[in-house]
């Protein structure tokens, strides 16, 4: 198993640093492919001022080895990386970064679509935005629980 294949954490994340992490090593890594999701000042058209993110601290970090276990029994693929960030963010800072490594790099684009895809549905995080009506719990979108189905995989919050 990797080391620290999953790291919840408040603190911002560096890119390079944990691509370079996720590549040490391995002579075999020919892709990488990365996605970094932040915090929009919008969402459904409403101002959003600040996110918040919870999580289940241990159940969360577990459910999220799992689906990389996941991830690797379906493609052919040398390691991934999941850093999500909790607490008080802002609009345009990193929440989330999901990084996957392969020989080649369509092996890597699929299982990273996969990660981000589980992680919007299925990992216990909360995220309540602030607007300027108040705050709002925000629910994972039909999109979202779409693209599960397209992987066989039926959401939790059915």
């Amino acid at each position: 198993m990797d080391l620290a294949r999953v790291t919840i954490q408040t603190g911002d994340f560096d890119l390079s640093r944990e691509i370079a992490r996720l590549r040490a090593g391995d002579a075999q890594v020919g892709a990488v492919c990365s996605f970094i999701g932040t915090v929009r000042d919008r969402s459904d058209g409403v101002a959003v001022s600040t996110m918040e993110l919870e999580h289940y601290p241990g159940m969360t970090e577990k459910t999220i080895e799992a689906m990389i276990d996941e991830a690797h029994r379906r493609f052919d693929i040398r390691g991934a990386r999941i850093v999500h960030r909790i607490g008080l963010l802002q609009p345009a800072d990193q929440i989330v970064l999901v990084a996957v490594s392969s020989a080649h790099r369509g092996q890597s684009f699929q299982a990273c679509e996969f990660l981000m895809d589980y992680l919007k549905t299925q990992a216990p995080f909360w995220k309540k935005e602030q607007t300027p009506g108040g705050a709002y719990w925000v629910d994972a979108r039909v999109s979202d629980e779409a693209a599960m189905v397209r992987w066989g995989i039926a959401s939790a919050n059915r």
